[in-house]
């Protein structure tokens, strides 16, 4: 089944209407959709490098107004699907202790998510769920899909079609160790 949805989101960035797919897959990955729009963003970046920046910018724009739904999924829904679940397990007595120390960390999982291959989306509901403040996840969400996308169209502008395969199969780990060594630098700095 994800392997039909991978070739027909595949299929929209050949269409008249590649632009307005992207925003939806984009928006729709942010909290719920399985598959990211980098599959669309890489063809189309590829067939007009000259529209690089503004598959970028739709594809980081629609990502955020996305997270932001995510958000509000967590924030609006959460106590009628989330908490009952966690209840019928007996753990919503840790829920509490489990908000506060995610909000204290919650930028930097904003951060990591919106960059690495983590699903955004588990941690766009989870902010909502557990009051991350609004802006403080609206301005990380921005930055992450920023990077990430923007990241991802220089790459296709600068180097083209040779760059698709390491985009494919080892970005996401390029961004995951940068990620983890971005962390560590912040962990040494303030604890030698």
């Amino acid at each position: 089944m994800i392997r039909r949805l991978y070739d027909w989101t595949i299929s929209l960035a050949e269409s008249r209407y590649a632009l307005w797919a992207l925003a939806i897959v984009a928006f729709v990955e942010s909290s719920v959709f399985p598959i990211p729009p980098d599959v669309l963003m890489i063809p189309m970046i590829l067939a007009r490098p000259s529209r690089a920046w503004l598959i970028a910018g739709i594809a980081m724009i629609s990502s955020v107004l996305g997270g932001l739904f995510g958000y509000f999924i967590g924030a609006y829904l959460w106590d009628s699907v989330g908490q009952p679940v966690l209840a019928f397990y007996g753990k919503d007595v840790l829920f509490d202790s489990f908000a506060e120390r995610y909000n204290a960390y919650g930028p930097w999982a904003v951060l990591v998510a919106g960059v690495t291959p983590f699903p955004f989306k588990v941690i766009t509901i989870l902010s909502g769920a557990t009051g991350l403040s609004l802006p403080v996840f609206a301005i990380a969400s921005l930055i992450a899909r920023g990077l990430r996308f923007y990241i991802v169209a220089a790459l296709l502008w600068k180097f083209g079609p040779p760059i698709r395969e390491f985009i494919e199969r080892r970005l996401g780990l390029v961004f995951t160790l940068a990620v983890i060594l971005l962390i560590g630098g912040f962990y040494l700095v303030k604890y030698l």
